[in-house]
């Protein structure tokens, strides 16, 4: 297993980031940013500072402009400027350190649990987290939000959870305008309740929902609604722990980082257009490669990124976005993506994305973000978050 690699350091776990219950997450030494040694003053906004150096390929700089409390997932909401974060130890806040919702007296305290996602309606009248409570089932909530109170809380989703990881954590409103949940198999290590090919059952899934329903209603195109035995709000399947998922802006494209079991970390891929019901493979196989013996005779979609675990510390792959900002020329188009444990950044191009080149580093990286104007932010769980700038 996974767990027998690995260190314990951390006392709260990341939700993707481990293979079984008892899995841990090491520690390497600090791997230093390629941000400059003074780090930016925590900004309530997410304005960009004048550039002071050319662009040039394949280079990055990451520079500091907040550091909160295990930051873990990052949004923004519709004609509002600040840049609100996600803190697995239960608060939902802005990087300039203004608390919206406190859940830390309800969330679950350890391993991979705890507040691990959060997305605003298009509307930006709503916000939507994704945690887990004190037994360890998941809740996807919503709050009423002028800007500055949230109120009116209300349970979209909830989702008992058999082990305490794997509860994969994303949220994210499509291009369709629909709220799209992300739930890992269901924990300890291998699947033991094959819930990754289980239509029957919402773990091991990619949702697709409209969250302003009675608690919600079920898009009639899903491609499971109304057929027997299965769960209308699937909108993917055979996903192991997909811990981040990002649509890109430009294309409308669906990108899921699956965090892996023994061998292999891969990234999953749905064009634009398509009408869900993808089947990305777990636990019949891990990567392109069977799993138990699996993987062989079924129509299993390929992931379009695969790297083996263990090497160079790999351990965690953690989903980015295509960038489409303007102050990186040389970015546009591309893919980014990480490891939680080895700590480097790549980049592919989107239409080659096994075609990648290292970026920069940052220590236990958790999560990209995305500001309104295309430009992407990385979150690391020892608390910074940073600008990705040109070099």
């Amino acid at each position: 297993m996974k767990g027998v690699r690995l260190v314990a350091v951390l006392t709260f776990l990341l939700v993707a980031l481990t293979a079984c219950s008892t899995t841990e997450l090491p520690s390497s030494g600090f791997l230093t940013p390629s941000a400059s040694t003074t780090p930016a003053q925590p900004t309530d906004t997410g304005s960009e500072p004048a550039e002071t150096a050319a662009p040039r390929r394949g280079e990055l700089r990451f520079s500091e402009i907040a550091r909160l409390e295990q930051p873990v997932a990052m949004a923004v909401r519709e004609g509002d400027d600040r840049l609100y974060v996600a803190e697995q130890t239960g608060r939902l806040r802005t990087t300039g350190g203004v608390t919206v919702i406190d859940l830390s007296g309800e969330v679950s305290h350890g391993n991979e649990q705890g507040l691990l996602g959060v997305a605003f309606h298009p509307t930006g009248r709503w916000v939507y987290l994704n945690w887990t409570d004190a037994e360890g089932d998941t809740h996807a909530t919503e709050w009423a939000f002028d800007g500055t109170r949230a109120t009116a809380r209300r349970d979209v989703l909830t989702q008992d959870q058999p082990y305490n990881n794997h509860n994969g954590g994303q949220l994210a409103f499509g291009p369709d305008g629909h709220l799209y949940i992300a739930l890992g198999d269901g924990g300890s290590g291998g699947d033991p309740q094959g819930n990754g090919q289980n239509l029957g059952t919402l773990l091991g899934k990619i949702l697709r929902i409209d969250p302003r329903g009675r608690p919600y209603d079920v898009p009639e195109d899903n491609p499971f609604a109304g057929e027997r035995g299965a769960k209308g709000e699937i909108w993917a399947y055979g996903l192991r722990n997909p811990w981040r998922f990002t649509f890109d802006r430009g294309t409308g494209d669906l990108w899921i980082g699956d965090v892996g079991q023994n061998a292999w970390e891969e990234v999953d891929h749905q064009p634009a257009g398509s009408e869900g019901g993808e089947n990305y493979g777990w636990n019949l196989r891990e990567g392109k490669e069977p799993y138990n013996d699996g993987g062989t005779g079924r129509e299993l979609v390929d992931p379009v990124i695969v790297y083996p675990l263990g090497e160079g510390g790999n351990c965690s792959v953690i989903a980015g976005y295509v960038y489409r900002g303007e102050k990186i020329p040389w970015l546009r188009g591309r893919f980014m993506y990480g490891d939680f444990c080895a700590g480097w950044i790549r980049t592919a191009p989107a239409h080659a994305p096994a075609d990648s080149e290292e970026a920069g580093r940052v220590e236990q990286l958790s999560s990209f973000g995305e500001g309104h104007d295309g430009e992407l932010y990385a979150l690391s769980l020892q608390g910074p978050v940073y600008r990705i700038e040109p070099a």
